[in-house]
């Protein structure tokens, strides 16, 4: 691996903000070089539309940061294939629970891979954890913090004092004892919340010790998370509406049973707007991956653009932004090739290694800087366009590309952005062989064959460029 000089820092401290400490903190995982990381995952009844999208993006580049700091990762990420929305929707359908959700759980495992979304180690489905919640909710009478009414089992809110330390949300005394069944929440209920609710005609059902019913929503998330990372773990993600009351629940559910704290960093991504609006199916702005995918743009191009907003950030989802994104990723491709056919400087060359020691050096710093991934790409851009004004002046050096070529996948490897046929595709290879056709016939001064090559280049969309290294191609903007 390539060794930095010594004026480079690369022992740069990670920061997050903490949701529930609200400020700025240095990471410390529990244990040293492991970090142990619950990630709120999709209720599977339908397909994932980009908001979702753009929080799970943010979660990779969570994980991939994580790695480039050095980290070993254990990542859960729950399947919610039980609520009230899967219910509804495998009842209108006419289909079971099971068979309904796969369908959409497949599709979820799709959109992640066409985005170049890094696995998680774990994909726990609710329904598969049933005898943890049980044991959970045990617990929780035990400790005196839930009780019975009417068949179904109740997180009493009074008995958790630091009730709202995420949220902010502070419940009066008068509350106590007031619930709700249902499990569409409005963000100003701040009252007891259901552990086990009692069974319902037309739903499933579960038997055992706490009579016939099924969990509450809430608690799925706490029974996986201590289940697999344990009832103290390092961090814990979603989008800001889950703080409350999906966040806060959880806390008091999962401490109110243990004792201990909980997840030690909470970070949350803002929400995503389209054209400036609130996304809705009757506004027509709503869309899910399969529709960008249907009206051409490339996945880089889409995940370019749900990542070049930093997480805390209201991400404004708009066509000029679309095409911004596309211009951005033909860019990176270009230079990429650029430097790839053109041939490597005889001498030094004109790009300095200290050059990419500081592209090294701002990339990581803004990620150590709570993931500000526009920060990033825009040292990204910086090394880019100073790999193109070397190749136009004095060439770069082969020591130097092996440098660059190294520090560039090593800034993909958060990213995850580069286009594929930057490694060479198949129409790349077509390209080529008819570049260096032109080459050999102009070096046969065959001007005439020279220049139907070239026009027939140009139809493709590519421009040749005529340097003292040799002829080098890019693809129109």
């Amino acid at each position: 691996m390539y060794n930095p000089g010594p004026e480079v820092a690369l022992d740069i401290p990670l920061r997050f903000y903490n949701t529930l400490s609200r400020r700025l903190e240095e990471f410390e995982p529990l244990e040293s070089g492991h970090v142990r990381m619950y990630t709120c995952g999709p209720t599977v009844y339908d397909f994932s539309h980009i908001g979702n999208l753009r929080t799970f993006l943010f979660e990779d580049i969570l994980r991939r940061t994580l790695e480039y700091f050095g980290y070993e990762v254990t990542q859960v990420m729950n399947l919610t294939d039980i609520d009230d929305k899967t219910i509804r929707e495998a009842t209108a359908a006419g289909l079971g629970i099971r068979e309904y959700t796969d369908r959409f759980i497949e599709a979820f495992f799709s959109d992640l891979d066409t985005l170049n979304v890094k696995r998680a180690e774990h994909y726990p489905r609710a329904t598969d954890y049933i005898p943890q919640r049980v044991k959970l909710v045990q617990r929780l009478e035990e400790s005196g913090h839930a009780y019975r009414s009417d068949g179904s089992i109740y997180y009493s809110i009074s008995t958790f004092p630091e009730y709202g330390k995420l949220s902010g949300v502070k419940p009066e005394a008068n509350l106590a004892g007031a619930r709700v069944d249902n499990e569409e929440y409005e963000k100003e209920d701040a009252r007891d919340f259901v552990l086990w609710k009692a069974t319902r005609d037309g739903e499933p059902s579960w038997e055992g010790d706490l009579g016939p019913g099924r969990p509450g929503w809430h608690l799925e998330c706490s029974a996986m998370s201590i289940e697999l990372l344990g009832e103290e773990f390092d961090i814990h993600t979603g989008g800001i509406d889950n703080i409350f009351p999906h966040h806060e629940n959880e806390i008091a559910q999962s401490e109110g049973a243990t004792g201990r704290p909980f997840a030690h960093y909470w970070l949350h991504a803002e929400h995503l707007v389209v054209e400036g609006e609130k996304m809705a199916k009757s506004k027509g702005n709503f869309f899910t991956l399969r529709d960008l995918l249907d009206k051409g743009h490339d996945p880089e191009v889409i995940r370019y653009l749900l990542i070049s907003v930093p997480y805390r950030q209201k991400l404004n989802f708009t066509t000029d932004g679309l095409h911004a994104a596309e211009q951005a990723i033909e860019r990176i491709g270009n230079t990429l090739r650029r430097l790839e056919h053109t041939p490597a400087a005889a001498e030094t060359g004109d790009l300095e290694p200290a050059a990419i020691d500081e592209f090294r050096q701002e990339f990581r710093d803004s990620l150590g800087d709570d993931l500000n991934t526009a920060r990033a790409l825009g040292a990204l851009h910086t090394v880019l366009r100073h790999i193109n004004t070397s190749l136009d002046a004095g060439g770069i050096s082969e020591e130097v590309r092996g440098l660059l070529r190294q520090a560039l996948d090593e800034a993909d490897s958060v990213l995850g952005i580069f286009p594929a046929s930057k490694t060479g595709a198949a129409d790349d290879d077509d390209i080529q062989r008819l570049v260096d056709e032109r080459t050999a016939a102009r070096d046969a001064r065959d001007f005439a064959r020279a220049d139907e090559l070239r026009d027939q280049l140009t139809e493709m969309g590519i421009v040749i460029e005529d340097t003292p290294h040799g002829a080098v191609w890019h693809r129109k903007n």
